[in-house]
């Protein structure tokens, strides 16, 4: 059925409940993480502390982390390279080149790897395509881009007919 293409595996709050320790029992070495809405806030430029705090404690676990974004090489750069992670830009998500070169990158397996990210049809349907775990989270920011916006208003029809077809378990978060 098409439309479990965009059913993610996991939904949390934010990327802060996912922990190491819970990646490293699912065998889990790699995260191919969304920027915007999922780590920060789409208008913010840097990460924040908390956030930060997070990457190094994946890093201290050995769990690799690459930012693929959809958006331009001057928003992910200046977000990125001051916390040293790589990152892949105008990604072109859910297409799946950005998410093989992501393995690639890494050195790593799919069944090693998870996608977090805040969309339905770009972060999960593009980790699903890829037969990648992916763990959708509820947006950072309340406010969205033009583009993301037409999205959302997919995303909430979509998560109701999941909801409907008793394919979700989750209370809703969105």
């Amino acid at each position: 059925m098409m439309i479990k293409l965009f059913l993610p595996n996991e939904y949390v709050d934010s990327v802060f409940e996912i922990t190491p320790e819970k990646l490293k029992k699912q065998g889990i070495k790699a995260i191919i993480t969304d920027l915007d809405n999922t780590l920060v806030e789409w208008d913010r430029k840097n990460a924040t502390p908390k956030l930060i705090e997070w990457l190094e404690n994946m890093q201290k676990h050995d769990i690799l982390v690459t930012i693929v974004s959809n958006n331009n090489q001057l928003r992910v750069a200046a977000f990125s390279d001051p916390i040293g992670v790589p990152f892949i830009y105008h990604a072109r998500k859910p297409m799946g080149r950005a998410f093989r070169r992501a393995l690639r990158d890494m050195n790593v397996k799919k069944s090693e790897t998870v996608v977090i990210g805040d969309q339905l049809l770009t972060d999960v349907l593009g980790g699903n395509l890829n037969k990648l775990y992916t763990i959708l989270v509820v947006p950072v920011a309340k406010t969205d881009g033009f583009f993301t916006r037409i999205n959302r208003l997919i995303e909430r029809r979509l998560l109701n007919f999941f909801k409907r077809k008793k394919m979700i378990q989750w209370e809703d978060k969105k």
